[in-house]
């Protein structure tokens, strides 16, 4: 069926049900898992981009992640990427294109409900302009 799955992490509490899916579809297809968490960076004027969360406190999370797969007999590997605020949807679908991912798995909302209301969600940038399945996990 699919040979590679990208997950998309944000550690929200959504995060945590998109793993378990992913999880047991790579269980039952034998895929590979590529974990992906993006640091978005907003522009701030003089200050330049600035990171919403620390380098190592990402690498970290997704490590363990990717130690919690590898425990359930998944392969898999992980990066922590940058991306400007906004733009999450386009590094996700670089990545997928990249891993060669047969389907994307994330959360249906993330950290904000409220800046899904104002710029649209990531997950539906993401199902519009992927050239590839997308699973939702709500």
């Amino acid at each position: 069926m699919y040979e590679k799955l990208l997950v998309a992490v944000d550690f929200s509490d959504m995060s945590t049900r998109v793993v378990v899916a992913t999880k047991e579809l790579a269980k039952g297809t034998g895929a590979e898992v590529f974990v992906l968490h993006l640091r978005e960076r907003e522009v701030l004027g003089r200050l330049g981009l600035v990171a919403n969360e620390g380098e190592q406190e990402a690498i970290d999370k997704v490590k363990a992640i990717v130690d919690d797969l590898r425990a359930a007999g998944v392969t898999a590997e992980g990066a922590v990427l940058e991306a400007i605020y906004g733009h999450a949807a386009r590094e996700i679908l670089e990545a997928a294109k990249k891993q060669d991912a047969g389907v994307i798995v994330m959360g249906s909302r993330g950290m904000s409900e409220l800046t899904a209301l104002v710029v649209g969600s990531t997950a539906h940038k993401v199902l519009h302009l992927a050239d590839r399945p997308v699973l939702i996990v709500h």
